[in-house]
This record gives C-alpha cells, sequence and structure tokens, in this order.
C-alpha cells in the first residue's frame, strides 16, 4: 500500500502537491505537511524536480490564500465568524486571531502556516482589516516560502529514514490504515470534546436585546461593556450607546472600581458570545453577581434595529477615565 502511495505521488506528484496545498489553504481539514515531506523525499530520491515541486506549492499557497483575503476584503466579520463556527478550536480563533493581528499587522502572515487555525484565519483578517495587496503578497509570499522550504527541507534531509519508515508500514499492511484512521478519529472527537466542554463552562443566563432596551426605556442605567477586540472594534466602529471599552486582557485593572453588585451587561461579536461569557465568569469569580453577556452580541443589537453610536475604536470610552 505504502509503496502505491509512493509510486502514485512519484508519478503525479507535481499536480497532487499542488492540489494538497491548495485545499488545505482554502481550509479543508486535511494535512499537507506529510505530502511536501514526501515529496522532498522524492527531490532526494531524483524522482521529483525540487524547483518544480516549490514553484506549484508556492503558487498553490498564495492562490488559496488570495481567495480567502479577497473573501475577507468584501465581506470583512462575516468571513471570520463563518470559519470560526466551522473550526473544532473555537476558543482559539476570531478572538485570537484578531490580538494577534492587532499586535503584529501584516507580519502575521509570515509565521500563521506554522500555528494550527492561524493559517486559514490569517488571509481573511488581512483582507477585512484592509492591509493592501501589495503588503499583503510580500508578508504572505514570505510565510509561503519558510513554511513550504521547512517541509520539503525535511523531506529532503531524512529520506533515508523516511525509506525506512516506508519499508516498516508496508510491513504493518492495513494495520497502519486502520491505526492511522484510528487516531485521527480520535483527534477530531477530542477536539469536538474540548469544544463541548468549553462551551458547557460558559453556559449562563443570557439577556436578549428587547431585555436590554427595556431597562434603558425604564431609565435604569447597567454598565455596558464592549469586550471585543480593537481589531474587531475598527472593523465595526458602531457600539452600543454608553458601551464602555474593556481589552480582554485587563479586565480586573478597568473594571476593579465598579461595586460588585453593579448590573454589567457584556457584548462581543464572536459565536455563542463566547468572549462576553469569559469575562461574565471571570468576573463572577471575582464577587460580582449581577453579570450577563449579551444574547446574540452586537450582531443582534445591529439586527434589532436599536439605536447604535458611532465611535472611533482609538477614542472609545473607557473605564479607567
Amino acid at each position: 500500500m505504502m509503496q502505491e502511495l509512493v509510486s502514485l505521488i512519484a508519478q503525479y506528484g507535481l499536480l497532487l502537491v499542488f492540489a494538497n496545498v491548495l485545499l488545505v489553504q482554502l481550509g479543508l481539514p486535511m494535512p499537507a505537511v506529510p505530502t511536501m515531506i514526501l515529496a522532498g523525499a522524492l527531490v532526494a530520491a531524483g524522482k521529483l524536480p525540487i524547483f518544480a515541486v516549490l514553484a506549484v506549492s508556492f503558487v498553490a499557497c498564495i492562490i488559496g490564500d488570495a481567495v480567502w483575503y479577497w473573501a475577507g476584503r468584501h465581506f470583512g466579520n462575516r468571513v471570520l465568524k463563518l470559519l470560526c463556527r466551522v473550526s473544532l478550536s473555537p476558543d482559539a480563533c476570531v478572538m485570537q486571531s484578531e490580538v494577534r493581528f492587532e499586535r503584529w499587522g501584516g507580519r502575521l502572515l509570515m509565521a500563521a502556516k506554522f500555528v494550527p487555525g492561524l493559517s486559514t484565519m490569517a488571509p481573511p483578517m488581512a483582507g477585512a482589516m484592509r492591509l493592501g495587496w501589495q503588503s499583503f503578497l510580500f508578508y504572505d509570499s514570505v510565510g509561503a516560502l519558510a513554511w513550504i522550504g521547512m517541509s520539503i527541507g525535511a523531506g529532503v534531509l531524512f529520506h533515508a529514514e523516511m525509506d525506512r519508515l516506508f519499508a516498516r508500514l508496508e510491513n504493518m499492511g492495513s494495520v497502519t490504515i486502520a491505526l492511522l484512521g484510528g487516531l485521527l478519529g480520535a483527534y477530531i472527537g477530542f477536539k469536538w470534546w474540548q469544544r463541548r466542554r468549553l462551551y458547557k463552562t460558559l453556559r449562563m443566563a443570557r439577556i436578549s436585546v428587547d431585555e436590554l432596551q427595556g431597562l434603558l426605556e425604564a431609565g435604569e442605567k447597567p454598565v455596558i461593556v464592549d469586550v471585543r477586540s480593537g481589531a474587531a472594534r475598527a472593523l465595526e466602529q458602531r457600539t452600543i450607546p454608553g458601551a464602555l471599552a474593556v481589552d480582554m486582557g485587563a479586565v480586573e485593572v478597568q473594571m476593579s472600581h465598579l461595586p460588585s453588585d453593579s448590573e454589567i451587561i457584556l457584548y462581543c461579536t464572536c459565536p455563542n458570545e463566547e468572549s462576553a461569557a469569559r469575562v461574565a465568569k471571570m468576573l463572577i469569580d471575582r464577587g460580582y453577581t449581577r453579570v450577563r453577556p449579551l444574547l446574540g452580541g452586537l450582531d443582534a443589537w445591529v439586527a434589532a434595529g436599536y439605536v447604535l453610536e458611532d465611535s472611533d475604536p482609538t477614542s472609545a470610552h473607557a473605564l479607567t477615565k
């Protein structure tokens, strides 16, 4: 079986490498690094031309990333939330990508392919944040070349060891296929379990946008807190009137002066109000008793047609003022 696979890649190597890398960059949950390592081993054996392997891998990367960059530029945060909903690791999805992009800007693209989950999120994030085409192509090309070079280089460097590995796998036959399939299934199952456990941990009473609007119309003044990242506020500069901007990493400092019995409503724009629920749980653990995430977040408030404030994300309300 393994020998047949090697022969197949040797015969259709360039096409298979191109298709595999492209599909991975487009977001399919399949690995590309093993294919490139195997291609590198075939390069060392003289069965594939190295410059052609590098070229097709690079072109596939740029095409896939350019598609997501275009989608992010034209559809913005909707694309990011779609990717997060189908991710096996939603806790490390939109929010972390936004924070990283806010910190590193386009340079994040140079390292994104080495970080699981970030590889697919970074190009649409760059588009949504209006990174220029030239800057996108430069940073993305540097990152793609580094990722491709290391993967193919590993195959070239360790081709002798891979020959011995293939021989052992060949001897194991169908047992190997079953083992690899079982490991893949176990990984997906574990990530799914992690996702469900996270949502169970963050499950708490939410307040609907209608209920919040009712409180405001009744003259009550809950503390409304915007826990979106700076990058998310740049993508959507409208806020709920009177909302206070808080960085998730500085919640304790920025909210420490609020009385523990204050009614606090938190909102974000991430799936399942995840960021708001995390901050709510953090505040509850510190003694605050009236804390609720806003069901549906800012998107639900906008969809309901309630009043919004236009706010420059660099001059948003701050709790420390």
